[in-house]
């Protein structure tokens, strides 16, 4: 009697467990993209804010890919963001936007593709050459505490 008790809570923990794994899993984007069927481009910016390796690249709001590396030029004292992007969507025009944008209020941060109007297309190991950097909070505060200040002066 006891014992089957023991092995239903034990069969019960286990599956809790697995649950737990499997969130945490789609919860980081660890599972959700292969580099198989992917080519990369890169882009530079002046401030990516909290982008990291693995981050989501949207268009229209649709994962189409990932960061893949972050890297710093310390010549131009720029990033330089690698992202790989799935071979089905390759039809990115060569004057596409690259802006790293933030999910919600403080959620995750990402980069959104805006398709330009360019007959040429971006293929594999070309540079996004029109970025817009992260708009950083504490910045943002800052500037308008100062702008306050100075109005009260």
């Amino acid at each position: 009697m006891f014992r089957s008790v023991e092995i239903s809570v034990g069969i019960f923990v286990g599956i809790g467990l697995a649950a737990l794994f499997m969130l945490a899993m789609q919860a980081s984007n660890l599972s959700s993209f292969t580099n198989k069927g992917a080519y990369q481009v890169s882009a530079r910016f002046d401030n990516i804010g909290g982008l990291t390796v693995k981050s989501a690249v949207k268009a229209g709001g649709v994962k189409i890919g990932q960061v893949s590396n972050i890297d710093y030029d310390s010549e131009t004292f720029e990033a330089i963001v690698v992202m790989n992007i799935e071979d089905k969507f390759s039809r990115f025009p060569r004057d596409t936007i690259a802006s790293i944008f933030t999910s919600g209020l403080l959620g995750e941060q990402y980069i959104a593709l805006e398709p330009g109007g360019d007959i040429k297309l971006l293929g594999n190991e070309s540079e996004i050459r029109f970025t817009q950097s992260a708009m950083v909070l504490e910045q943002l505060i800052g500037q308008f505490l100062f702008s306050k200040s100075e109005n009260n002066e």
